[in-house]
């Protein structure tokens, strides 16, 4: 009869040859699972290797291997002449029991919970991958501009500071930080403000900025209006918040106000969500005439403006318009940015600007999702600041991406002058070109990537009215650039004859 080991071996121990791991260690591991979980008990004598082998079906050398790696681990013991035996290594916990006659599905994760939980369709990852050599974008910056070696020399110099340790240790917040300060000066003398530390919250990025705010702002039925044409991100922060938005349209003079005024003044307005400089995606302006109409309701309504300032610092000619924000002065504002879009996108940093009362709220969110937040970052950063080095990149790069925007501009009016029409916005990475003739834009970005060129579907835009791709050059160079104009009139012609 067989011992009550093996009937256990026989049923716990399952082995893939399809995978790399090698098949000493998978038996090995799961032996080791079988002891944790209590199955097989401290004393316990195993099978010797002969029996071992003929159980598994293996050879008694890998048989020997399983035993060999279960001793190095303190697992077993294994005692010349008299067989090898259980032991619990110490300081190893006993994992809670398996309910299940099938031991070795245990150590497979279910897929599956036991429970009903509500899934989001609102949350549904926009994610998309390829294995085309080029890929476009709705507007991110080059991660090859990033000086790598004066930034490994600005992070080693933030986590010498010897304040640094006291900073993290400390337990109270009675004083603003330096960041803190450095951040408001930045922004005072950049974008036209006057606030203090009270007025800031700093954040991972904007996303998190904006799903902060919406928690704060947002009831579920809430009404929120955003442009006809608005940032997806966005949309999903304020769904997932239960918020009920409505689509405004927009023109060369960015969201119509007008059409506010008559549609929508007629229900509660929670908020609206307009970009600063540019719309997204279309990259159009709103109008001074449109801002200050737009303050006008607010403070008429008592709805909130959330005021997205997502690229900011690549203004091409003249100066950026200051925010909507920087001239209101009946608390309905809540502004966006961030900082450092220069840099590495792991320390960016983004923030929110709005009434002291807002911001406090806003933090003890923060807390929850981000209670350590990155102090050395924060060091970086204010040194940047302080000594002009963020102005500085900002102003290098700047340089860079104009001449790509320039360049995308010389090659589109080559390849698709008679296709397509833009216009060429004073800043930003992206351009909002539309179609002539409409055509399926799903079908093109097919084509293009049987020619290596990636068009993501969070780029194409396409209804009734519109056939229109938002067109990310700032992370190609000049010759990628020509590439991917080559390869998408090639896609062009070759839908068009299909």
């Amino acid at each position: 009869m067989n011992s009550p080991v093996l009937d256990l071996l026989t049923h716990l121990v399952s082995i893939d040859k399809s995978i790399v791991q090698p098949v000493y260690v998978q038996v090995a591991q799961q032996i080791m699972n079988a002891i944790q979980r209590g199955y097989l008990e401290k004393g316990s004598k195993l099978p010797g290797t002969r029996i071992l082998s003929e159980l598994l079906n293996v050879h008694r050398n890998t048989a020997v291997a399983i035993y060999d790696e279960l001793a190095s681990q303190g697992w077993v013991n294994i005692i010349p002449n008299k067989g090898t035996f259980v032991v619990v290594p110490e300081g190893s916990e006993v994992k809670i029991k398996a309910n299940t006659h099938h031991i070795n599905q245990a150590y497979q994760y279910p897929k599956s919970p036991g429970f009903p939980f509500q899934q989001s369709f609102n949350l549904a990852s926009t994610k998309e991958e390829t294995s085309a050599k080029y890929s476009l974008n709705d507007g991110k910056p080059d991660l090859r501009l990033h000086p790598v070696h004066q930034f490994s020399r600005w992070y080693s110099a933030a986590m010498k500071r010897k304040p640094l340790i006291n900073k993290w240790n400390r337990t109270s917040a009675s004083v603003p930080s330096v960041f803190s300060k450095q951040l408001c000066n930045y922004l005072n003398a950049t974008r036209g403000f006057h606030i203090k530390p009270s007025n800031l919250l700093n954040t991972r990025s904007t996303e998190m900025s904006l799903y902060i705010v919406s928690r704060v702002l947002i009831h579920p039925g809430d009404l929120v209006l955003v442009g006809q044409l608005s940032n997806y991100v966005a949309n999903m922060i304020f769904q997932q918040a239960g918020a009920k938005l409505k689509t405004v349209p927009v023109d060369d003079e960015g969201m119509d106000v007008g059409y506010i005024k008559k549609h929508c003044l007629h229900g509660k307005i929670r908020c609206i969500y307009v970009c600063s400089n540019r719309d997204y995606p279309t990259t159009t302006t709103l109008s001074t005439k449109r801002r200050l109409q737009l303050l006008e309701l607010a403070k008429i309504h008592g709805f909130a403006i959330i005021e997205d300032d997502f690229d900011h610092d690549f203004q091409f000619e003249g100066s950026p318009m200051l925010p909507m924000a920087s001239a209101d002065a009946n608390g309905n504002m809540i502004y966006l940015g961030k900082l450092g879009q220069s840099l590495f996108p792991s320390f960016h940093t983004g923030f929110v600007v709005a009434p002291e009362q807002v911001i406090t709220e806003a933090y003890n969110y923060l807390q929850l999702l981000d209670t350590q937040g990155d102090l050395i970052q924060e060091q970086m950063l204010s040194e940047l600041i302080s000594e002009g080095e963020i102005y500085r990149l900002t102003k290098k790069n700047i340089v860079t991406y104009k001449q790509r925007r320039d360049a995308l501009c010389a090659f589109l009016k080559e390849h698709f002058d008679d296709i397509l029409d833009w216009q060429i916005p004073s800043g930003g990475l992206a351009l909002w070109l539309r179609f002539k003739n409409p055509i399926s834009l799903v079908k093109l970005a097919e084509e293009a990537e049987k020619l290596d060129l990636f068009l993501p579907k969070t780029i194409l835009y396409q209804d009734k009215n519109t056939c229109a791709i938002r067109f990310g050059y700032g992370h190609l160079s000049e010759e990628e650039l020509k590439i991917a104009m080559e390869k998408l009139k090639q896609a062009y012609h070759q839908l068009i004859a299909a």
